[in-house]
């Protein structure tokens, strides 16, 4: 463990970080993205039981008003996601771009392992 530690602070190669992008297409990424959340339990249970409460129940066309809120709510969180992920595309190359970053990323995780590995030693079995 501590072994770990050192070889990751003297950059020996265990935390590189590689440019291996394989290029999708746009409409594969949405396809993936979108089978994604569709086989996703959690967002079926939340349309299942938190959208009708929303419903007026003595009016008619009840079906139509829930799936028009279901279309807003995936419109908000598809914002929120394209948001995100330029963020997370920015913070990216932000960290890996700039050497003084990554040294500190080496180190944090040194001290992780070093932390861990000493925690470990002194446990009580």
């Amino acid at each position: 463990m501590f072994y770990m530690a050192f070889s990751i602070l003297r950059d020996e190669g265990l935390m590189q970080v590689n440019e291996d992008r394989v290029e999708k297409s746009l409409f594969r990424t949405a396809m993936e993205g979108t089978l994604l959340n569709v086989l996703n339990p959690k967002l079926s249970l939340f349309f299942v039981a938190f959208l009708p409460q929303f419903v007026p129940t003595e009016k008619a066309g009840s079906i139509a008003y829930l799936a028009l809120l279901a279309f807003v709510f995936m419109l908000m969180t598809f914002s929120v996601f394209v948001v995100y992920a330029a963020f997370a595309a920015k913070a990216r190359t932000y960290v890996i771009e700039s050497p003084g970053v990554m040294q500190w990323v080496r180190r944090l995780f040194a001290g992780t392992f070093a932390f861990l590995g000493l925690k470990l030693a002194l446990a009580d079995r």
